[in-house]
């Protein structure tokens, strides 16, 4: 099957990822009277989807709405079903054609632009001409693994619902950062027993100032122990094996949370030839337009702070979709 159009003046601006930044791109080039269409493996807003349930954002509705359409909120933070919400709102009110649950297999050149190889889930590959490719894959596709034994297990996980499942159990959480704050909190609200561990001697940076108190009570009251300088060395079902200063620790945990980041994921762009810095990840692209190293490829979102993910949030990402949306109406509509 194929969408293929008659050239690349006509073709749109095929965009990789319906996330918040996916969606402002594909927004922005709405706005400048630009085709596009926004292929998403899973659903749109699919990374806020994979939040824990009751989380709030740490900004305000304000900066994370995307291409001047208000976000209306009784509260100070959006909570996560606020955001998917309006999201959903941002693709019906530009009439942002998506494409959900349909992969990309591959990117090519052609002649006059590019080809993108699809698959809608459960169906046949087809493709699509396209003028330029946009690739605003975020990064929680490739969570940072620990990289030891037992990690695959069922009742390990690089994502955190809600702490209801582990009622009366014992959880460990691994992890320095608001996700690790956050999870722990939760968990022992939910009746854990809770620890979390981290392999530096305090918190990453940049805790949310409204959670770390809450937190910092409930380990000086005991709710919640924390394990400095410790790093996971094997998992089985139900003990988690520490290397400590003290040496090796065995300690029970029948759920295993594993906090610790994600890494964008640069397969797109490297099969398309874009140069990726190997020390930052970052991929070579001009910030004022945010085009690559291979014409008529564009990058927004997470993925233009390599591997530094907390460099670009949605607030910051958002606003490349006007860049790439100018980029493309100057430029020749040949690639």
């Amino acid at each position: 099957m194929s969408d293929r159009l008659s050239g690349a003046g006509d073709a749109p601006v095929v965009i990789v990822g319906a996330g918040p930044c996916g969606l402002a791109a594909a927004a922005a080039l709405k706005q400048a009277g630009i085709p596009a269409v926004v292929f998403e493996a899973g659903c749109v807003a699919s990374s806020i989807v994979g939040y824990p349930t009751y989380i709030n954002f740490f900004s305000t509705a304000e900066r994370i709405s995307v291409a001047g359409l208000p976000f209306p909120l009784a509260a100070e933070k959006p909570t996560r079903r606020d955001a998917l919400a309006y999201y959903r709102s941002v693709v019906t009110h530009f009439g942002i054609a998506v494409r959900q649950y349909e992969a990309i297999e591959s990117i090519t050149r052609s002649d006059d632009g590019f080809i993108v190889t699809s698959r809608p889930r459960g169906g046949l590959a087809r493709q699509t001409a396209a003028r330029a490719v946009v690739i605003a894959t975020g990064y929680f596709g490739t969570p940072n693994a620990l990289g030891v034994a037992g990690e695959n297990l069922p009742h390990v996980t690089h994502q955190f619902r809600e702490g209801h499942e582990a009622f009366q159990r014992t959880a460990l959480v691994v992890g320095g950062g608001n996700s690790a704050v956050e999870t722990s909190l939760d968990l022992y609200r939910a009746g854990a027993h809770v620890t979390m561990i981290h392999f530096g001697p305090t918190f990453d940076k940049n805790i949310k100032p409204w959670v770390l108190p809450d937190f910092e009570g409930r380990v000086r009251d005991g709710d919640i122990r924390v394990i400095w300088n410790a790093r996971v060395v094997k998992i089985e079902a139900d003990v988690a094996y520490l290397a400590t200063p003290r040496g090796e620790a065995a300690l029970p945990a029948q759920h295993v949370y594993l906090m610790t980041g994600y890494t964008p994921h640069p397969g797109l762009l490297t099969s398309l030839a874009v140069v990726i810095d190997p020390v930052t990840g970052v991929p070579a692209h001009d910030p004022v337009t945010m085009e690559t190293t291979t014409k008529g490829v564009f990058i927004a979102g997470v993925l233009a702070s390599g591997y530094d993910a907390n460099k670009i949030f949605i607030e910051n990402g958002r606003g490349h979709g006007v860049l790439i949306a100018t980029a493309l109406k100057t430029a020749s509509p040949r690639i």
